[in-house]
């Protein structure tokens, strides 16, 4: 799909189905494929557009690290909503795709129906935070750049962040693994120099005005977005939040019935219809 003079990857599901549209919205390193195991679950309801975010998957990967900024993918996405001929959305994000959805929320309100943000953010709130941050992404960025996709992988597995995957099973983990490998340096690098949690704008100032419904989702062994999570509750006129026992940051892949289902139920109730 050419979005804006960039070519875009886009999965439709369902697009007959009555409830409405629904956004899916991967993390960093990720793809439409992330939500492979509970689209199923949600497509039965739902018109399921997922999408490569730019510089991953299949989307293309430009080298102006300008073009990944969250305005600029923001924009994209509003236009692969009127491709698809959804005049409002439903938006489900993880992690970096939680960010960008909020990023949607805050830009074009009018388009969006609901959230459902698992294990995301509204980013950094001080400016000393963010700049030092940019700093960190930059230094992975040049590295991802000089030592290669599959290095930088290997580093990436390792973080606490994702400690709770090493308990699944060995397909599981693969599958993972390989989505990861699936990607370009160039991408990768262009990612978080262009909308890195240092580079985009903090939203939590404009938490309060959002007032569309929000599911918030984390998993309990993730204590540092369970604490996001409850705070952005706080600020938020109308939130639910939901945790997950026995899972970390990746609850859509660790737990993906229980993880689906509470989505779909959640929408059900709260989705409307767009």
């Amino acid at each position: 799909m050419r979005i804006r003079g960039v070519d875009y990857h886009v999965v439709e599901t369902n697009a007959g189905a009555l409830r409405g549209t629904l956004l899916l919205l991967h993390g960093f390193t990720g793809s439409h494929a992330t939500y492979d195991a509970i689209l199923p679950i949600l497509a039965s309801d739902w018109h399921c557009v997922t999408v490569d975010l730019l510089g991953h998957g299949e989307t293309d990967a430009p080298l102006d690290v300008t073009r990944y900024e969250m305005e600029q993918q923001a924009a994209d996405l509003m236009a692969i909503l009127d491709q698809v001929g959804a005049q409002k959305a439903s938006v489900l994000g993880y992690s970096m795709g939680g960010r960008l959805a909020l990023g949607l929320a805050t830009l074009y309100p009018e388009r969006i129906q609901t959230l459902v943000l698992q294990s995301a953010s509204p980013g950094l709130e001080l400016e000393q935070e963010r700049e030092a941050r940019i700093l960190k992404d930059t230094a992975l960025a040049d590295k991802i750049k000089k030592q290669g996709v599959a290095d930088f992988v290997a580093d990436w597995e390792k973080l606490p962040l994702f400690a709770t995957q090493r308990y699944l099973s060995e397909n599981v983990q693969d599958k993972v693994r390989a989505e990861r490998l699936n990607q370009r340096a160039q991408g990768l690098a262009g990612s978080l120099g262009g909308m890195g949690t240092g580079a985009q704008p903090s939203f939590w100032e404009e938490l309060p005005a959002l007032h569309m419904p929000m599911l918030l989702l984390a998993g309990q062994e993730d204590q540092k977005f369970c604490g996001i999570a409850v705070a952005m509750k706080t600020a938020l006129p109308d939130a639910k939040y939901i945790t997950f026992s026995n899972a970390g940051h990746t609850i859509h892949i660790e737990q993906p019935e229980a993880f689906g289902y509470a989505v779909r139920n959640w929408l059900r109730i709260r989705g409307g219809t767009n």
